[in-house]
C-alpha cells in the first residue's frame, strides 16, 4: 500500500496529504527557532513514505522555516519533491518589495525555482494591494522565466470576496480553510464549490481546525470511537477534507511524529467517506460549536438586574460568538452595547441565579465573560 496520489493538470502526482512547516518542532516551547535534528527527522520520514508536497511561507517560525527547508532539502533530489511558498503583501509597500522579498526566498530555499507559489491570506484588503503594486502581474513573469511553475493564492473571507478574486485573473490553483466545522461556520461549502465551478484546484488547510477538530469534545469522540475504535479522532478531519473529490491535497501542520504517522496512515490507500461518516462529521461540528454555550432560554426570570446588566442579552451575545467563532463579529456587538448592561458591572450579588428556572451560575459566568469583554473592548 502506498500513500495516495491525485493528479494535478492531468501530469503531476501529488500526495493526498501535503506536509506543512508552520508548526514543526521547535528548540523549545517559548521560542520559534526550529529544532532542526527533530524536524529533518520527520522531513526525511515524509520524503520517504510517499509525501512529496511541501508547504511553507516567508513568515512561518518567524522566517525560519524556509531556511530549515533550504537546508534539509539540500540532500534530496529538487525533481522528487513539490515545493510551496507565499508572498506575504502586508510586508510589502512598493513593487521593489515584492521582488526583494521573492528573490529572498528562492535563496534561503537555496533553490531556483518554487513550484507553487502563492499570494499569501487574500483578502479584500490584501487583493487590493496586490492589484495596485503589480503583483500577479510580476509573479506571471516570474513564472514565464520558470521561477515559479505555478500561480495561485491562499484565502481568508467571505465567498464574495473569492469570487471577484477568481474573476479578476487566471489561477493554476488556490488554498482555502476546508473542514467539517467551517464547512457552514466560515461558508466553506461555496468557497469549495465556487472554486470547483472554475475547475481550479483546491488545497486545503486547516484540516483539523488548528487541532481543535483532534479533540472535539466527549460526545463527538466517543461516537468517531465507536465508528472507528482503531482511528484518531484528528484522522477523521483529515479524511473528510481529502474526501473532497477537487481537493488536491490536504496540508497538515505536524509537529511531531506521531502526529506525522497517523496522518500518513490515514492517507495511505486512502477511503472516502461514507454519507453515514459524513453524518457523523456534521453532528460532531454541531457539538463543538454547542459545547460551551451557556443554557440561557431568554426568559428573563433574572432581570431586573440591581446592576443594570442586561443577563438575557449578554448571554445571546456571548452564544453567538461561541457557535459560529465569531470574535470579531462578538467585540463589536459588545462595543455597541450599552457599557452599563455590559458583563463587567457585575457585582455578584447572586440575586439573578436565585431566579433562574435553568439554575446557570450567572455570576460564575458573568465573571468569565467580563474578562473576556476585558480583552476585547475598552470596558
Amino acid at each position: 500500500m502506498a500513500i495516495t496520489t491525485r493528479l494535478f493538470k492531468d501530469k503531476l502526482p501529488i500526495s493526498l496529504l501535503g506536509l506543512g512547516t508552520m508548526r514543526l518542532p521547535r528548540i523549545n516551547s517559548e521560542a520559534s527557532k526550529i529544532d532542526d535534528a527533530r524536524a529533518k527527522e520527520m522531513l526525511d520520514y515524509a520524503l520517504a513514505h510517499g509525501i512529496n508536497y511541501i508547504d511553507t511561507a516567508y513568515m512561518y517560525h518567524e522566517g525560519d522555516s524556509e531556511r530549515f527547508l533550504g537546508e534539509a532539502l539540500a540532500d534530496h533530489d529538487r525533481a522528487s519533491y513539490y515545493l510551496a511558498d507565499k508572498m506575504p503583501i502586508w510586508m510589502a509597500e512598493t513593487a521593489e518589495d515584492v521582488e526583494r522579498i521573492f528573490n529572498h526566498q528562492l535563496q534561503k530555499l537555496k533553490t531556483d525555482y518554487i513550484d507553487f507559489y502563492l499570494l499569501h491570506s487574500q483578502n479584500k484588503a490584501n487583493f487590493e494591494k496586490c492589484k495596485a503594486l503589480g503583483v500577479y502581474e510580476f509573479l506571471s513573469r516570474k513564472r514565464e522565466e520558470g521561477a515559479i511553475r505555478y500561480l495561485g493564492f491562499s484565502f481568508h473571507d467571505t465567498p464574495d470576496v473569492l469570487q471577484e478574486i477568481v474573476d479578476t485573473y487566471a489561477w493554476d490553483f488556490a488554498q482555502i480553510q476546508l473542514n467539517y466545522a467551517d464547512w457552514e461556520i466560515q461558508d466553506a461549502r461555496r468557497q469549495y464549490e465556487i472554486l470547483a465551478e472554475n475547475k481550479i484546484p483546491c488545497i486545503v488547510m486547516e484540516p483539523v481546525r488548528g487541532g481543535a477538530l483532534a479533540d472535539v469534545c466527549p460526545s463527538a469522540n466517543e461516537r468517531f470511537r465507536a465508528a472507528r475504535p482503531d482511528a484518531s479522532i484528528a484522522s477523521w478531519a483529515i479524511r473528510y477534507a481529502a474526501s473532497m473529490p477537487n481537493v488536491m491535497t490536504v496540508l497538515s501542520g505536524m509537529s511531531n511524529m506521531e502526529q506525522l504517522e497517523d496522518n500518513l496512515a490515514t492517507m495511505t490507500d486512502f477511503k472516502p467517506l461514507t454519507e453515514e461518516e459524513l453524518a457523523l462529521c456534521y453532528s460532531a461540528a454541531h457539538d463543538w460549536r454547542m459545547k460551551d454555550v451557556i443554557p440561557c432560554t431568554g426568559c428573563r426570570y433574572c432581570m431586573d438586574c440591581p446592576a443594570g446588566v442586561d443577563i438575557p442579552a449578554m448571554f445571546a451575545l456571548f452564544n453567538d460568538y461561541t457557535m459560529n467563532k465569531a470574535r470579531g463579529r462578538y467585540a463589536r456587538a459588545l462595543t455597541d452595547a450599552d457599557p452599563a448592561t455590559r458583563p463587567h458591572n457585575c457585582v455578584a450579588c447572586g440575586m439573578c441565579a436565585e431566579q433562574c428556572p435553568q439554575h446557570i451560575a450567572i455570576p460564575e459566568k458573568m465573571a468569565e465573560l467580563a474578562k473576556l469583554e476585558a480583552k476585547l473592548v475598552k470596558a
